[in-house]
């Protein structure tokens, strides 16, 4: 092996660079990687391109086990001086090899089995090719899924797939999709990183590769979904999962603050509020907070009052409006949206 104080944190990154089936890699993109992902390790040296030529040359010839490498040319993009070209790309030829692989136990083997079968319950995912040929590859044996959840038919059932395994690779992506009231084709390029499920329906969260918004697209209105070659993929920001706890949905207003919403409902809402709160947190008011607020509001007896905390959106004042016993009682912004909702479907009827 290369000898240099790097020289085993390099194959280790090399190694999964050769390994992964996702992307093509060039030897200068292994090389960029690997200077990207040293200081991670400690290591404040980087590395040249003929380094990197040279372990994998070493390898090739050198390393106690054989390894078969391919070499391969794709259609590549250079942003640099926006012109396509070709580009030279080498992986393991064996997509199942590592030089770390170690075996498994039956007992692993059993638990992973379990958990494709899981993966492979959601209708949208059975189009994983994947899916079958690693399950074979391991040797694992075919089993009923022990968790059963909810289904979301897709009309393009491949569109899950082709997102989960974009988002598992890092690749950056065209979407071709319809607005819900606008029936014109649009594209944009993003960095996926999400795919979450509200209401039966699933959406892709990711960001727009020019101007880095964070951007949602329900899969029922996607068309297509292409993996492009020669963009960077730009990491998800550090509170992408935070975000989502602050809201009720998928709709994210930068702009809202977050409100801290005062409601009572009736007793014959009350068990429903307590066993399926509205959202995570929820918290039903008692003592002296609770008796205040029935003196302030004139509440009578009855009911119960709770509060949350959530930034205003579509889906937050739809979910206040479906319960016709349930009152609001600050703020004065969360009320006001409820009664534009609500003064409009009585004007649908009346």
């Amino acid at each position: 092996m290369p000898a240099n104080k790097n020289a085993l944190t390099r194959i280790v990154l090399l190694d999964k660079l050769l390994a992964d089936r996702y992307h093509s890699y060039s030897i200068q993109d292994m090389t960029d990687v690997i200077n990207r992902q040293l200081p991670e390790y400690g290591q404040k040296d980087g590395v040249t391109k003929r380094c990197v030529e040279k372990d994998i040359e070493y390898l090739e010839y050198k390393f106690p086990e054989l390894i078969e490498f391919e070499r391969y040319t794709i259609d590549a993009y250079s942003v640099a001086t926006d012109k396509p070209y070709r580009k030279r790309c080498i992986r393991y030829a064996d997509p199942t090899f590592s030089i770390f692989k170690g075996k498994l136990s039956e007992e692993e083997k059993g638990l992973l089995s379990a958990a494709l079968s899981t993966i492979g319950s959601f209708e949208g995912l059975d189009s994983f090719g994947w899916l079958n040929d690693f399950s074979k590859r391991l040797g694992l044996v075919e089993q009923e899924p022990i968790i059963q959840m909810s289904k979301n038919l897709l009309e393009n059932k491949t569109l899950m797939a082709e997102a989960f395994s974009a988002i598992q690779a890092k690749s950056v992506v065209n979407i071709e999709y319809v607005k819900y009231n606008d029936s014109q084709k649009r594209k944009v390029i993003i960095s996926p990183y999400l795919l979450k499920e509200y209401n039966r329906r699933w959406y892709i969260i990711g960001a727009a590769y020019d101007t880095g918004k964070i951007l949602n697209f329900a899969l029922d209105r996607i068309l297509s979904i292409k993996v492009l070659t020669g963009f960077e993929y730009n990491r998800a920001p550090d509170d992408l999962n935070e975000r989502y706890e602050d809201i009720i949905g998928i709709t994210y207003d930068e702009e809202s603050p977050l409100h801290k919403i005062i409601f009572w409902v009736s007793d014959s809402s009350v068990p429903y509020i307590r066993t399926k709160p509205l959202h995570g947190s929820q918290k039903e008011l008692k003592g002296e907070k609770e008796n205040a607020l029935r003196e302030q509001y004139s509440l009578p007896e009855a009911g119960a009052l709770f509060t949350i905390e959530c930034r205003k959106n579509y889906e937050l004042i739809r979910e206040l409006t479906s319960f016709t016993d349930l009152k609001i009682l600050s703020p004065e912004p969360i009320i006001n949206a409820v009664k534009t909702r609500i003064k409009n479907l009585y004007q649908n009827y009346f």
